[in-house]
């Protein structure tokens, strides 16, 4: 059976860093960033990018829809 991995990609200037995701990503692979993008917030981005599965559950919490994830069979 072939496995998943997932990619998850952030629209850095449209997350304001709520942390919704970070909480409801099963595999931990988000985190927020210590920087903050133009209006002051810090995003949220892959720490762990091997760990992901692509279950999507961050873009489902994610009130401002700034998350896309993308599922490769390996």
């Amino acid at each position: 059976m072939a496995k998943v991995k997932g990619a998850v990609v952030v629209n850095t200037e449209r997350c304001k860093g709520c942390n919704l995701c970070v909480v409801a990503c099963p595999s931990d692979v988000l985190i927020l960033n210590k920087e903050a993008n133009s209006k002051g917030y810090n995003f949220s981005m892959m720490e762990n990018p091997d760990d992901c599965v692509g279950c999507a559950a961050c873009a489902y919490v994610c009130p401002d829809a700034c998350i896309t994830v993308y599922k490769v069979r390996v």
